[in-house]
């Protein structure tokens, strides 16, 4: 059986947003402009935004909606073309759509593979690791009553339908990342999930040693 890989897989710490606001990443290129984001103030689907932007080492700058009215203001400029956030102004773009923001940044920063074997499987991963990170956005939001049943569920999900998947691909390939052997966007969704779970049910990779690897690398970067 072969042993877990020893060599981390992410740099950025837990929460994405905390290591790259205004000032807090390495811009890829000092000359262009840095992203702006549009989200209220809180993780929500704006979270993975920040996470693979971190990954890439790319300033960002925030907007954060905190009344009606700023919502409006977007809306009745044309700024979002489904009428909702997140949005990301980009590259003289407004980007709206979560998977599509990402694949946008992820595509650019070298993070989507070298070829359409490699983009195909990312895009199988992290589709498979939103539907999970999909509960998690949604916990808040139940009622009180509701949410330590749902954490349950979750839990159930998490180790029997999504978790053995990966574990068995780093065992399978032996490498440090899901895909090419180098940092994806599946690598970076995937930690964000694991992340967020482990704040609800820290002991949930017990079982998944491979996967325990990138968590304890990204604990000693805090």
């Amino acid at each position: 059986m072969p042993e877990p890989p020893a060599s981390p897989i992410l740099r950025p710490r837990a929460d994405a947003s905390a290591v790259c606001r205004p000032a807090g990443c390495r811009s890829a290129s000092a000359m262009a402009a840095r992203p702006r984001l549009h989200y209220p103030n809180g993780r929500g689907r704006m979270e993975s935004v920040r996470w693979v932007l971190a990954a890439a080492g790319v300033e960002f700058d925030e907007e954060f909606l905190e009344t009606k009215e700023q919502l409006q203001k977007l809306q009745d400029g044309e700024h979002l073309l489904f009428q909702q956030v997140p949005m990301v102004e980009i590259d003289g773009m407004k980007l709206v759509q979560t998977r599509s923001i990402l694949h946008y940044i992820a595509e650019k920063h070298q993070l989507f593979g070298k070829d359409l074997k490699e983009r195909t499987l990312i895009d199988m991963y992290v589709e498979g690791t939103l539907d999970l990170l999909e509960m998690l956005i949604m916990h808040p939001f139940l009622k009180p009553e509701d949410q330590p049943k749902e954490v349950v569920h979750m839990a159930q999900k998490a180790i029997i339908r999504y978790f053995p998947v990966f574990e068995k691909v780093l065992r399978g390939h032996g490498q440090n990342f899901l895909v090419g052997n180098q940092l994806s966007l599946a690598d970076v969704i995937l930690l964000q999930t694991i992340l967020a779970l482990e704040e609800k049910i820290p002991n949930i990779l017990s079982t998944f040693p491979f996967l325990q690897v990138p968590v304890f690398a990204l604990s000693q970067q805090r």
